[in-house]
């Protein structure tokens, strides 16, 4: 078995949830604060430990209480952090939560983030030019993101890019990944005065894009094939996309079929949202295999 490479973010999620989130210059009473890990790339490398892929996380943490605790949890879940730098004079990222009304709201701080850079990137690209699979995603410097994809393409190395939080991208970055998985917000502005079905026609096979509570709809061919999502309470919305990101790598790594790659993902995500915390929520891959059947 080959192993997944994730070039991203890690950082810590400071979680306050409450009945309501604040209108402007309003303060209101929280419950609780939950302090995890999180950051898109640790948690889809989480996601995809879960699973039970060999997982490499490569990025930055601040030589902190925070990076500590990141790069613990990170080898806990069974991700090697070897290649994780940890830098002096620099603070972990971290992700401002408000849990409230069934949905969060998010400010995120780069931190460290900002630092994976492309001599980060050299550094691992003997592990990462051996990859089943490279997983990008956008809480890392773009010029980092664009150098990492041109790489792999003249390699001949997959990549899977998860455009959030949503920045314009090249076009030929589109050509060169060999997935593309944004939601149906991100792909309205990635793919301007294109509807769905043109979006996924024209990108066939590459774009998966998610639809919320709908599942997920891709391209194949001139159809366009909707793979429904289940149905479940949600309890904390946090990681779900990360969590679908990490469990689709795993399954098209593990060779399933594209269809039940994806429906593999709905339910890992589905699972995820039952309980609190991006990483924490995270199915192992017996549950993920129990409520398939």
């Amino acid at each position: 078995m080959g192993h997944i490479s994730v070039i991203g973010s890690c950082s810590m999620d400071l979680m306050i949830e409450a009945d309501r989130r604040p209108q402007a210059g309003e303060t209101v009473m929280g419950k609780r604060l939950i302090v995890s890990p999180g950051g898109k790339g640790a948690n889809q490398a989480v996601a995809a430990a879960r699973l039970g892929e060999k997982v490499y996380m490569i990025g930055c943490v601040g030589n902190d209480a925070y990076g500590s605790m990141m790069l613990d949890t990170l080898k806990e879940n069974g991700v090697n952090t070897d290649y994780v730098s940890v830098l002096d004079n620099e603070a972990t990222g971290t992700a401002h939560i408000i849990l409230a009304e069934g949905d969060n709201s998010i400010i995120v701080l780069k931190g460290a983030n900002d630092k994976v850079d492309k001599n980060v990137v050299d550094s691992a690209f003997d592990i990462i030019k051996t990859s089943s699979l490279v997983m990008l995603q956008h809480e890392i410097p773009m010029d980092t993101i664009g150098y990492i994809i041109d790489r792999c393409y003249e390699e001949g190395i997959p990549v899977m890019l998860n455009p959030a939080p949503y920045m314009d991208i090249p076009e030929e970055w589109i050509e060169k990944v060999t997935y593309l998985t944004p939601n149906e917000h991100e792909a309205a502005l990635m793919f301007e005065g294109m509807d769905r079905d043109e979006i996924l026609k024209a990108h066939a096979g590459k774009v998966i894009m998610t639809v919320g509570k709908e599942g997920v709809v891709y391209g194949d061919g001139d159809d366009v094939v909707h793979v429904s999502g289940f149905t479940v309470s949600a309890v904390d919305t946090t990681g779900a996309g990360d969590t679908f990101n990490g469990a689709f790598a795993a399954a098209r790594c593990d060779g399933l079929p594209l269809k039940e790659a994806v429906r593999f993902a709905n339910a890992a995500a589905a699972l995820s949202v039952q309980k609190i915390g991006a990483q924490g929520g995270m199915p192992w891959r017996s549950e993920v295999e129990e409520m398939l059947s």
